[in-house]
């Protein structure tokens, strides 16, 4: 069944030119068996910003991963020119020291450098650069930044929990399905989660309330993962204690939220959603083309949290669409998402490859920062 989804989930995708954010979706027909089916989104307006020839660049650092994208206007949104991320786990340690570390620095400082060649080689001619989570809680976040600067020439702003928020909404809300009533963008992030509840019948979205909780898959894990080779039931456990973790987080935020008057809709954007979307089509590897506006049933993405939580750290890595660079946090991603579906109820998650740089992006080239 696996391989039928994928072969028709290749068959609806639209072709994908790594468009910049739109302002409306339409959904087609679902596929047959009813596993998965696609936002498609529509031509995007088109930019604002001049002429074609000019780049723009977004640098996203966060507690985990380095993010790159540069891009240059079109008549359609936007074409990335050349993009770049990679795993530098800034907060590893962090939850412990509440600093960051000497060896996560310089993972971070070496991929910056990467980032500040391509934006030189690409002659990038407005750029903005957002440092997230990691930073704002080390007590030495100030004396990185200046690093970075001193060593890339990479201006890192940290910005606040609610930009992050809506920088996140605004690169994603296009694949948000169509329909009455709020619905809920999420970004599960390395060191903290954005819920973000919008109404989106108007041009453009509208946030209506939002929560930052301080857990993430990398400060979730440190917190309460469970120990490499642990027994099935501390396993357990420890999922269990990650539950309750974001429970308790997500608390003042569920209180808030209304009982959705229609069926509720929600979209999801971070290394989690893409990562179980990937196993409930059982790729062989990541494919953004089949991923980014894929449409799965929440009961699904239940069923994988639930299944990963009982394997152990080796079977994860041994999953092509796992690997070994998130095997060990992907387990608090599913502990978060779990928090995120008990309380908006929605039958069928939306999954988004794409978030702040292409908020960023679209900004810059709106001339909106």
């Amino acid at each position: 069944m696996a391989q039928q989804t994928r072969q028709r989930a290749a068959k609806v995708r639209p072709s994908l030119r790594q468009e910049g954010v739109t302002e409306t979706a339409s959904v087609p027909a679902p596929t047959q068996d009813g596993q998965a089916s696609r936002i498609r989104p529509p031509r995007p307006t088109a930019s604002r910003a001049g002429s074609s020839r000019t780049s723009y660049a977004a640098i996203d650092l966060g507690t985990n991963n380095c993010r790159l994208l540069i891009a240059k206007p079109s008549a359609d949104g936007f074409v990335v020119v050349d993009a770049f991320s990679r795993i530098v786990r800034l907060g590893e340690g962090l939850a412990a020291t509440g600093a960051l570390s000497q060896a996560a620095m310089d993972r971070a400082v070496a991929a910056l450098s990467v980032c500040a060649e391509k934006l030189r080689a690409r002659q990038v001619t407005l750029a903005r650069s957002v440092a997230t989570e990691a930073c704002r809680r080390a007590s030495n976040g100030a004396e990185f930044i200046a690093r970075v600067k001193r060593e890339t020439g990479i201006a890192l702003d940290i910005i606040s929990a609610q930009e992050e928020a809506r920088l996140a909404v605004l690169g994603c809300h296009a694949l948000l399905e169509p329909g009455d009533g709020p619905a809920l963008i999420f970004d599960i992030g390395g060191g903290s989660t954005e819920l973000v509840l919008v109404e989106s019948t108007g041009p453009g979205p509208r946030i209506i309330d939002w929560l930052s909780m301080p857990w993430g898959v990398v400060s979730l894990t440190e917190c309460e993962g469970a120990p490499e080779g642990s027994a099935p039931n501390a396993r357990v456990e420890a999922y269990s204690r990650m539950r309750a973790r974001v429970a308790d987080a997500i608390t003042p935020f569920a209180r808030r939220v209304p009982t959705p008057a229609h069926q509720p809709r929600l979209l999801g954007t971070s290394g989690t959603v893409t990562t179980l979307a990937s196993v409930h089509l059982d790729l062989p590897k990541y494919n953004r083309q089949l991923i980014d506006g894929l449409i799965v049933p929440t009961g699904s993405m239940r069923a994988i949290s639930q299944r990963l939580s009982l394997m152990t750290l080796e079977e994860r890595r041994a999953l092509p669409s796992i690997g070994p660079e998130r095997a060990d946090l992907v387990i608090a991603g599913c502990a978060i998402l779990e928090g995120i579906l008990d309380i908006w109820p929605a039958e069928r998650l939306g999954i988004a490859d794409r978030g702040i740089r292409e908020g960023i992006l679209r900004c810059l080239m709106e001339q909106r920062l």
